[in-house]
């Protein structure tokens, strides 16, 4: 991280934290920003832990709780996904490179983002896991991906792997990947009750081991 400028403060100032906050939640039935995992909403969870690594914070699209930290951004004209959300992230941006997660991964770990930062500079630094790639907790480079995603959303062209294939990505897995996450829980999707229930498990027993939100 030797080329990233630290603010006063010990946060990094030349990458945007941003968090999508938007989402039909179908499966679940409610909103995920406002799900308690270890008695705080998803969304502030996340975001407090953004606001702790980034100067600039984005809160982007859906309806966050005001306990969420960071500046709302609105989403973008266009079919209701996660493409729109993530244009919106990378326009609102101040800085050329985005660090950007979902709402739906509360137990991602500061070690997480950081290695992906660390990582050598690509378009997108994207971590894989045995059940394929993550671009909703990667970091990018705005300039070059934005006008991809701008494109295939124009398009109708709205999944992600593809903005992936379309762009310079290197993969943060393997070794590389279980060193910053031995326990495997920092990607864990929260989709549905059961999600849920073994996410608030888990971030219980990380509370009990005094990891918490920045382990």
């Amino acid at each position: 991280m030797s080329a990233d400028r630290v603010a006063p403060r010990g946060k990094l100032a030349t990458i945007s934290g941003a968090l999508l906050a938007g989402g039909r939640s179908s499966r679940m039935g409610r909103d995920k920003a406002h799900l308690a995992i270890g008695g705080v909403p998803a969304a502030s969870r996340i975001s407090r832990l953004l606001a702790a690594l980034f100067e600039e914070v984005l809160i982007v699209g859906g309806d966050p709780p005001a306990t969420a930290h960071g500046r709302r951004v609105a989403d973008v004209e266009g079919p209701q996904c996660a493409l729109r959300g993530f244009v919106s992230a990378l326009a609102a941006a101040s800085c050329e490179r985005i660090l950007v997660v979902a709402t739906d991964l509360p137990l991602v770990s500061a070690d997480l983002l950081l290695a992906l930062v660390a990582w050598p500079e690509s378009d997108a630094v994207v971590p894989r896991t045995a059940g394929g790639l993550h671009p909703l907790c990667a970091l990018y480079r705005r300039d070059p991906v934005l006008a991809v995603a701008r494109a295939r959303l124009a398009d109708g062209r709205l999944a992600l792997r593809g903005l992936l294939d379309a762009v310079d990505t290197a993969t943060l897995e393997a070794a590389d990947l279980a060193r910053v996450d031995p326990e495997g829980t920092a990607l864990s999707n929260v989709n549905t009750a059961e999600d849920l229930a073994r996410a608030r498990a888990a971030a219980a027993a990380q509370e009990s081991r005094g990891l918490g939100e920045m382990s």
